[in-house]
Order: C-alpha cells, then structure tokens, then sequence
C-alpha cells in the first residue's frame, strides 16, 4: 500500500513564498486511490477508510453567490471498494463522539445543487470531535471563503494526519484522525496554514482563528 508521510514545520521560516500545487498531495503515488469529484479531488487511503487530502479551488463569484438551506443526506462513495469505503451509519453513536466531519465544507459549495451533493460523499468525511467540527474548524471554512471573496479566488488543500497506528472506530475501523490542516495559497504570493489537533481537550471558550495559524512547509 501507498504510503505518504507529511511533515508541518511549526517554525516561521525565511526565503521566498512557499510554492505548491494540489497535484503535488493528490496523485497516484501518494493515494491508494484519486477521486475526481468534479468540484473538488480526494486522496483517499485504503488502510484509514478515509481522505488523506481534499483539494479544490475557491471561486469568490460562487461562494457566496448561493445558500441552498436543505442538506443533502451522506452518502457512500460507489467508486472506492466496497471493503475500504464508509456509510453514514459507520459513525453513529461513536465511542469518539465524532462527528462526520467535511473536508470540503457544505458551505463553501451549496452555490448549486450539484456542487452541494458532491461534498455529502463519505470519502470527503473524517472523524473530527463534536466540538472541533462545530466551534473550531467551521472558522477555518468560514476563512477560506472569506479569503475567496477577497483574492477572486483560492486553491485549498485540506490535510487529516493520521498516526502510524491509529485508533479507529470500533464499529468500522475507520481511523481517528490525529489532527488535521489547511493550506491556502494563490498564484501571487498569499500563503496561509492552519492546523488543527483532533482532542477532545479542545478549548472552545475564546479560540480564534490565529490559534491555529502556523507558518507551514510540507516536506514530502
């Protein structure tokens, strides 16, 4: 099995603006399996039963152009094996209290009927904490939109970090995260990371989004 190892460098770091691109995370060496979604691509990893990288591009036109309010229902992903995909019920009642969290987020895409169904599938889902999903991570989201509207648009990777051996859900073996991130950056210049622990010790009284900004090279 395709094994990728992703290092954050927490230290702000000198030179020039940092240069990446989605292929470089989404490829056929560094996943088990590439998703094209249409509106957006999943590196999805066999062994986690879940994404290792989502990446799409922002256009600030469209973000805020809609807010379709009826949410589709999850639904599972026919393209992956059936043995390495998940279901919506593979998450209920878990002993994690996690959430189906969204990689690309429903509200970054309910511009259209189509671009909102796309992110209601199972492989753009992770288990994140109840309280990260609701409280923390929704600022990130709200972040890259923001960012979009501003710049005329913005590429977004989207990183879960699992540990060599992680805990999984019981009922499915689907692998809890570790921790999770998002990089965001355009062609001239704009940078910006976030990271994200996956703890339940999360201290939702007064975070902001600049806890969680770090200066960030992904070495691969």
């Amino acid at each position: 099995m395709k094994k990728i190892f992703t290092i954050f460098c927490f230290l702000a770091f000198a030179g020039s603006a940092f240069a990446t691109d989605i292929h470089d995370f989404i490829n056929k060496q560094n996943c088990d399996q590439v998703l094209d979604k249409g509106f957006y691509k999943i590196c999805y990893d066999y062994e986690a039963k879940g994404a290792r990288f989502v990446g799409y591009t922002l256009d600030g036109s469209k973000v805020n152009a809609g807010n379709i309010k009826k949410r589709p229902r999850f639904y599972p992903d026919r393209e992956i094996p059936r043995q390495f995909r998940t279901t919506s019920h593979d998450y209920t009642r878990n002993e994690f209290h996690a959430d189906r969290g969204h990689l690309a987020p429903d509200a970054s895409f309910d511009w259209s009927m189509q671009s909102l169904h796309s992110v209601y599938s199972m492989a753009n889902i992770i288990p994140q904490y109840k309280w990260i999903n609701r409280k923390t991570w929704v600022k990130a989201e709200r972040y890259e939109r923001k960012m979009a509207s501003k710049l005329g648009s913005v590429n977004v990777i989207n990183g879960v970090n699992y540990r060599s051996s992680p805990k999984r859900l019981r009922k499915s073996g689907i692998a809890y995260p570790e921790a999770f991130w998002k990089m965001l950056y355009d062609n001239n210049g704009f940078e910006r990371c976030l990271y994200y622990k996956n703890d339940s010790h999360v201290n939702i009284k007064g975070d902001s989004l600049k806890d969680h900004v770090v200066e960030c090279k992904n070495l691969m």
